[in-house]
């Protein structure tokens, strides 16, 4: 395993290695034969046959209503437009439902179930890349997140809009974040414009332990995640609902305490992060810990070695704006939460950062404050501006 907390010397730009595997064939299910004796009949009171088939009914009108959402409002579908919908075996019902909603507008809708991924910024196979090229929306609710990926970066250049949902779920898709009013998100973050201009110095604190401070460039704050992706090159997660920038690189120092979840889990012991000069040079935290140590020695072993020690970039911090998502242990969700603050390691190439690394991970602090400048924005997970 390489070691992630060997500095070295960064010499150059990064780059990513090509990555042209189909990462894991979708298993075929095994074929159980019929014994000889027929099962004794279980008899079904008619009253639990009715409540099921009512339960079922209305997991189908809420995954079409939250379908529409999607294709109506958030995408804004246009008559025409090339549509692809990228999911795996995971995520296939919220693939068809998106299928649907969107074949009502367009007759040029594509829905494509590639193999589950194996990590959270890993390429999707060639013939899904060469797809999303040529199209004008891309949806792409996948267990594995796609974002910061080669594929949408040239898909958003060659001027597609892009929905990603990572780790999304039937629930998730119905209930929670997804159930928020967008139009109002989006207006409480455009308001937030004048509170991040001409700050540069942040400072996040918990009762948990965090301490860090670092410097943003207050330019590049992102506002975009809204929830509304109706325009070229725009790229929004759903359920949206955050704002999110690029740590300037090799200025942040301290420790992070991620006492929320980390990697789409609840997690049960802090996971304690120790940050130099924008690297995590120490991951403390029981089972979580080893288990963030082989993920990203495994990572850092597809660089060349000067390149390695990029893999513990912490690549992007943000703070949720969604009054409706609940922190459930879905990354998705989680990072979205009004009042929760997120750190993430790994590449930070979407952002416009110099570590082309190929793995992305987000860890959530559940009651944060934060501090940009002078200025106390979040209060032990109270959001005090409006």
């Amino acid at each position: 395993m390489v070691s992630p907390f060997r500095r070295k010397g960064k010499d150059g730009t990064p780059k990513t290695s090509e990555d042209t595997d189909l990462n894991e064939a979708i298993s075929e299910s095994e074929l159980i034969p019929i014994t000889e004796l027929e099962p004794s009949p279980v008899t079904i009171p008619e009253s639990e046959e009715v409540q099921q088939e009512e339960s079922e009914v209305g997991m189908d009108k809420l995954m079409q209503k939250s379908a529409v959402t999607v294709i109506d409002t958030c995408m804004d579908l246009r008559r025409g437009e090339n549509i692809l919908i990228v999911c795996d075996p995971t995520t296939t019902d919220i693939g068809q439902a998106l299928h649907d909603a969107a074949s009502k507008r367009s007759d040029r809708v594509l829905l494509v179930v590639m193999p589950k991924g194996r990590h959270h910024g890993e390429e999707p196979p060639a013939p899904v890349v060469n797809l999303m090229r040529q199209q004008q929306v891309v949806i792409a609710p996948t267990r594995y997140s796609l974002t910061h990926t080669r594929a949408v970066r040239q898909a958003i250049k060659d001027g597609a809009r892009v929905a990603t949902m990572p780790g999304m779920t039937n629930e998730m898709f119905t209930s929670g974040g997804m159930s928020a009013d967008f139009a109002l998100i989006k207006k409480n973050i455009g308001e937030m414009t004048p509170v991040l201009r001409r700050k540069r110095i942040v400072n996040v604190k918990s009762a948990a332990g965090t301490n860090v401070t670092f410097e943003v460039n207050w330019r590049e704050w992102k506002l975009d995640d809204n929830g509304i992706c109706n325009r070229p090159r725009m790229l929004t997660n759903l359920p949206a609902g955050k704002i999110f920038t690029l740590p300037r690189e090799g200025t942040m120092n301290g420790t992070i305490v991620i006492d929320g979840s980390w990697d789409s889990t609840l997690v049960d012991e802090p996971v304690v992060l120790q940050i130099e000069d924008g690297l995590v040079v120490d991951v403390k935290g029981g089972t979580a810990a080893a288990q963030i140590r082989q993920a990203f020695g495994e990572a850092a072993k597809r660089l060349r070695n000067k390149e390695q020690e990029n893999v513990w970039t912490v690549a992007e911090f943000g703070f949720g704006m969604n009054p409706q998502a609940r922190l459930i242990g879905s990354v998705l969700e989680d990072e979205k939460r009004l009042g929760t603050a997120y750190f993430s390691i790994g590449d930070n190439t979407t952002l416009g950062g110099t570590a082309a690394v190929g793995i992305h991970v987000s860890g959530v602090m559940n009651s944060p404050s934060i501090w940009l400048d002078e200025t106390v924005l979040v209060e032990e997970g109270q959001f005090l501006l409006k």
